[in-house]
């Protein structure tokens, strides 16, 4: 698992690290935001993000072969909860992740077969929604996927050790979650090309704090050799 060559960090030593090397066997996928309204054609478009589905569904694939568990974890803008510098937008009536509308939901390429319609009621209410075996949504107060939410104890009550990260806005969300799993002692590895908005610049940082990255390509080949499956 290759990393960019940084000031002040050795990336062979790094990867070979006991203490951040992935344990596949006990890896699960977050998708962030990878909502219909981040996307090119919705409402608050993030330029770069419909270029990058098709590697986020080739890995939402890749885990539910291997039986891993993938939580789709997304944004829902109703009532004041709402980060200070979307108020404005928020309150002026903009239609952005709206609970129940059409553009809240994920992207069809990365649900399983069957999955409902996000149940607005629930996610708001802290659950996390079922949507196919070994796989859920859940909904995130701010741009943390860890902050004020349940994710770190459902994830270790599943035997996650390591997280991949992947979706929309690397900047803001996807970044976020990366130092919230690594604060909670996870091991992270950010799909380089299955988020958008990311640079090397992005990864250096990330890998300054532990956090890995690789091609999805590479991560679908690691997963597929260590499947384990996850109860549900």
């Amino acid at each position: 698992m290759a990393l960019d060559t940084t000031d002040g960090i050795e990336p062979a030593a790094l990867a070979a690290d006991a203490w951040v090397r992935p344990e596949w066997d006990r890896a699960a996928l977050l998708t962030i935001d990878t909502q219909l309204d981040f996307i090119e054609g919705g409402v608050s478009p993030i330029p770069g993000t419909a270029a990058v589905l098709p590697a986020i569904a080739g890995l939402a694939a890749a885990f539910r072969a291997a039986g891993r568990p993938i939580v789709h974890v997304v944004r829902l803008y109703d009532g004041p909860d709402v980060d200070l510098v979307r108020r404005t937008l928020v309150d002026g009536g903009a239609p952005i992740a709206r609970p129940g509308s059409a553009g809240s939901q994920p992207a069809p390429q990365i649900l399983p077969d069957g999955a409902p319609r996000l149940d607005p009621d629930a996610l708001l209410g802290g659950a996390f929604q079922p949507l196919g075996p070994g796989e859920w949504a859940m909904w995130k107060p701010r741009w943390g996927a860890f902050h004020r939410t349940g994710l770190e104890d459902f994830l270790r009550e599943l035997g996650v050790s390591t997280v991949v990260v992947a979706g929309c806005n690397f900047p803001n969300c996807p970044r976020a979650a990366i130092l919230g799993a690594s604060e909670r002692d996870f091991r992270v590895v950010a799909a380089a090309d299955a988020i958008s908005g990311v640079d090397g610049r992005h990864l250096e940082e990330a890998a300054r704090i532990g956090a890995l990255h690789a091609p999805a390509q590479a991560i679908v080949a690691a997963v597929a050799g260590s499947p384990h499956p996850v109860s549900t």
